[in-house]
Protein backbone atom coordinates (compact mmCIF):
# COMPACT_ATOMS: atom_id res chain seq x y z
CA UNK A 1 0.00 0.00 0.00
CA UNK A 2 1.48 3.70 -1.10
CA UNK A 3 1.81 5.96 1.59
CA UNK A 4 1.14 9.90 1.39
CA UNK A 5 3.06 12.53 3.29
CA UNK A 6 0.45 14.64 5.52
CA UNK A 7 1.02 17.58 5.67
CA UNK A 8 1.04 19.46 9.27
CA UNK A 9 0.65 22.45 10.97
CA UNK A 10 -0.99 24.12 8.17
CA UNK A 11 -1.99 27.32 10.60
CA UNK A 12 1.48 28.54 10.47
CA UNK A 13 2.09 30.85 7.86
CA UNK A 14 4.91 30.77 5.80
CA UNK A 15 8.15 33.24 6.71
CA UNK A 16 9.30 35.56 4.16
CA UNK A 17 12.51 36.83 6.13
CA UNK A 18 13.07 36.86 10.10
CA UNK A 19 9.47 36.76 11.77
CA UNK A 20 7.65 38.52 9.35
CA UNK A 21 5.06 36.45 7.10
CA UNK A 22 4.15 37.70 3.53
CA UNK A 23 0.54 38.78 5.02
CA UNK A 24 2.40 41.03 7.30
CA UNK A 25 5.02 41.96 4.85
CA UNK A 26 1.80 43.23 2.33
CA UNK A 27 0.16 45.33 5.08
CA UNK A 28 3.13 46.83 5.61
CA UNK A 29 3.98 47.73 2.51
CA UNK A 30 0.66 49.03 1.93
CA UNK A 31 1.06 51.30 4.69
CA UNK A 32 4.75 52.52 3.64
CA UNK A 33 2.93 53.39 -0.04
CA UNK A 34 0.23 55.53 1.61
CA UNK A 35 2.63 57.14 4.39
CA UNK A 36 4.46 58.32 1.28
CA UNK A 37 0.98 59.62 -0.36
CA UNK A 38 0.85 61.56 2.66
CA UNK A 39 4.24 62.87 2.64
CA UNK A 40 3.48 63.93 -0.97
CA UNK A 41 -0.19 65.78 -0.71
CA UNK A 42 0.11 67.26 2.67
CA UNK A 43 1.60 69.62 4.94
CA UNK A 44 4.25 68.51 7.18
CA UNK A 45 2.01 68.63 10.79
CA UNK A 46 -0.83 66.53 8.66
CA UNK A 47 1.00 64.45 7.94
CA UNK A 48 2.69 63.73 10.81
CA UNK A 49 -0.63 62.88 12.44
CA UNK A 50 -2.09 60.65 9.72
CA UNK A 51 1.38 58.83 9.58
CA UNK A 52 1.23 58.19 13.10
CA UNK A 53 -2.43 57.02 12.87
CA UNK A 54 -1.31 55.25 9.56
CA UNK A 55 1.58 53.10 11.24
CA UNK A 56 -0.10 52.24 14.38
CA UNK A 57 -3.30 50.48 12.32
CA UNK A 58 -0.81 48.76 9.94
CA UNK A 59 1.28 47.57 12.78
CA UNK A 60 -1.57 46.48 15.03
CA UNK A 61 -3.04 44.75 11.61
CA UNK A 62 0.12 42.95 10.61
CA UNK A 63 1.37 41.53 14.53
CA UNK A 64 -1.85 41.77 16.99
CA UNK A 65 -3.56 38.59 17.62
CA UNK A 66 -7.24 38.48 19.55
CA UNK A 67 -7.91 34.93 20.77
CA UNK A 68 -5.21 33.20 18.66
CA UNK A 69 -6.36 34.81 15.39
CA UNK A 70 -5.56 38.00 13.44
CA UNK A 71 -6.84 41.63 14.56
CA UNK A 72 -8.82 41.33 10.85
CA UNK A 73 -10.30 38.00 11.14
CA UNK A 74 -11.40 39.35 14.79
CA UNK A 75 -13.02 42.75 12.84
CA UNK A 76 -14.81 40.37 10.70
CA UNK A 77 -16.47 38.75 12.91
CA UNK A 78 -17.21 41.49 15.07
CA UNK A 79 -18.92 43.34 11.88
CA UNK A 80 -20.98 40.02 10.92
CA UNK A 81 -22.23 39.89 14.89
CA UNK A 82 -23.52 43.19 14.99
CA UNK A 83 -25.04 43.27 11.59
CA UNK A 84 -26.83 39.73 11.91
CA UNK A 85 -30.04 40.16 14.21
CA UNK A 86 -29.85 39.59 17.75
CA UNK A 87 -32.48 37.19 18.08
CA UNK A 88 -34.20 34.50 16.26
CA UNK A 89 -37.69 33.98 15.89
CA UNK A 90 -39.53 31.47 14.32
CA UNK A 91 -43.13 32.80 12.75
CA UNK A 92 -44.72 30.09 10.58
CA UNK A 93 -48.27 31.15 9.61
CA UNK A 94 -50.66 27.86 9.08
CA UNK A 95 -52.59 28.36 5.63
CA UNK A 96 -55.63 26.76 5.82
CA UNK A 97 -55.29 25.53 2.42
CA UNK A 98 -52.25 23.75 3.56
CA UNK A 99 -54.04 22.25 6.30
CA UNK A 100 -57.13 20.89 4.51
CA UNK A 101 -54.59 18.97 2.29
CA UNK A 102 -52.85 17.32 5.22
CA UNK A 103 -55.50 16.28 6.35
CA UNK A 104 -57.05 14.42 3.28
CA UNK A 105 -53.48 12.84 2.83
CA UNK A 106 -53.82 9.69 4.59
CA UNK A 107 -50.03 9.18 4.38
CA UNK A 108 -49.17 11.84 6.80
CA UNK A 109 -51.24 10.50 9.64
CA UNK A 110 -49.93 7.11 9.86
CA UNK A 111 -46.34 6.50 8.68
CA UNK A 112 -45.74 2.73 7.46
CA UNK A 113 -42.47 1.36 8.64
CA UNK A 114 -40.89 -1.18 6.98
CA UNK A 115 -38.36 -3.57 8.71
CA UNK A 116 -35.25 -5.23 7.10
CA UNK A 117 -35.26 -8.88 8.57
CA UNK A 118 -31.00 -9.34 8.44
CA UNK A 119 -30.06 -13.04 7.90
CA UNK A 120 -27.85 -14.34 11.02
CA UNK A 121 -24.57 -15.44 10.28
CA UNK A 122 -23.83 -18.97 11.37
CA UNK A 123 -21.52 -19.95 13.92
CA UNK A 124 -19.14 -21.85 11.43
CA UNK A 125 -19.52 -19.04 8.55
CA UNK A 126 -18.57 -16.48 11.09
CA UNK A 127 -15.39 -18.24 12.11
CA UNK A 128 -13.82 -18.70 8.42
CA UNK A 129 -14.80 -15.22 7.79
CA UNK A 130 -12.58 -14.18 11.50
CA UNK A 131 -9.84 -16.48 9.76
CA UNK A 132 -10.05 -15.26 6.30
CA UNK A 133 -9.26 -11.46 8.39
CA UNK A 134 -6.92 -13.09 10.56
CA UNK A 135 -4.24 -14.25 7.94
CA UNK A 136 -5.10 -11.23 5.21
CA UNK A 137 -7.39 -13.10 2.65
CA UNK A 138 -4.83 -16.04 2.45
CA UNK A 139 -7.49 -18.34 3.72
CA UNK A 140 -10.38 -19.10 1.32
CA UNK A 141 -13.17 -21.03 2.70
CA UNK A 142 -14.36 -21.32 -1.51
CA UNK A 143 -11.08 -23.07 -2.00
CA UNK A 144 -11.30 -25.05 1.30
CA UNK A 145 -14.91 -26.48 0.60
CA UNK A 146 -13.72 -27.83 -3.32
Amino acid sequence: MKQFVVPQFLEVEDKIFGPVTSRQFIILMVAGFLVFVQFKLFNFTLFFLLAVVTIGVAVILAFVKVNGMPVHYFLLNLVQGIKQPKERVWRKEVVEEDLRASVRRPSLRQPTVSSVIKPSLEKSRLQELVLMVDTGGAFNPEEDKR
